[in-house]
């Protein structure tokens, strides 16, 4: 199963960056605002957070934020994704395991994601700023509270004790749809990582079993979220690319050399930006409403 995954990993890396390379190649002359070694940067930092259990889409939302990188909120949501997913295929393909989990629940879980997100993405993409923005907010928040779940480690108490591998029944089929509707919530930058955790510790799965599926989900849901984004122009291509080109090297670094380090105060830092960088965004939802 872990052969087969990787080997559809590396077909899904081939795809995302013939899409990607294939959409700014032809628009050329239009690929937005931004500077490739700023936005670069944001993708190394970001990317290589991920690969250590920070997570990449609100450090990545915090970063552009702050270096008003983007200048189209609608656009950000496409950045995450069509940006990120590359190096996110790559944390897959290096850190995949053979660790067993039933083959049923692995497939079902992450082909629910890969729906989820295509449908919402379809539906972003539709979205004004000013809900944009609202969505963007509330997603900060949320990932900064699950973030500090985790790190206190309360979704870890959820599993104690758990030792399935996989789902069966009505189990499985909540899991199908949790996952559905996390596949969603990505594509308005509410990390899958936390929520599909805590899901699989709840349903009875033991901890070790989170990983292949939390992994494989986002790896797998990015590159089908980017068909939508880039179809419907959602994204700023500069940007997107420059995090690509920076984030992969970032997940390079970070799974060599960085996996024992202690990045507990870091990632309480980061919460607290999060959660401010999410309230701003919820005011600025409602100036841009009000203008």
């Amino acid at each position: 199963m872990a052969q087969i995954i990787f080997y559809i990993l590396i077909g899904l890396m081939i795809f995302q960056a013939i899409m990607l390379v294939r959409d700014v190649v032809t628009h050329r002359e239009d690929l937005g605002p931004g500077s490739w070694l700023i936005s670069g940067i944001i993708g190394f930092i970001a990317d290589f957070a991920d690969t250590i259990g920070i997570g990449s889409f609100a450090l990545t939302t915090m970063m552009l934020n702050i270096t008003k990188q983007n200048k189209d909120d609608r656009k950000l949501p496409g950045i995450l994704n069509v940006g990120h997913a590359l190096p996110v295929l790559t944390e897959a393909v290096i850190f995949v395991t053979v660790i067993k989990v039933d083959a049923v629940t692995l497939i079902s879980l992450i082909f629910a994601a890969i729906v989820g997100s295509w449908f919402g993405s379809k539906f972003v993409t539709k979205l004004s700023e000013t809900a944009v923005q609202k969505w963007i907010g509330w997603a900060l928040l949320i990932t900064a509270v699950l973030m500090l779940l985790r790190q206190t480690e309360v979704l870890a108490l959820l599993g104690k004790g758990n030792t399935a591998m996989g789902l069966t029944g009505g189990k499985l089929i909540i899991g199908i749809i949790g996952n559905f509707f996390f596949g969603a919530l990505m594509t308005v930058g509410v990390g899958l990582y936390a929520p599909c955790m805590a899901m699989v510790y709840m349903l009875g799965m033991t901890p070790l079993a989170a990983f292949p599926i939390m992994m494989c989900s986002c790896a797998g849901l990015q590159p089908v979220a980017s068909i939508n984004f880039i179809r419907e122009k959602a994204y700023s291509r500069k940007i997107a690319l420059a995090i690509t080109i920076g984030g992969i090297p970032g997940v390079i670094i970070a799974s060599q050399f960085l996996m024992n380090l202690d990045i507990s105060m870091v990632t309480y830092l980061v919460i607290v930006i999060i959660f401010y960088t999410g309230v701003q965004y919820i005011l600025k939802s409602r100036k841009t409403a009000l203008a």
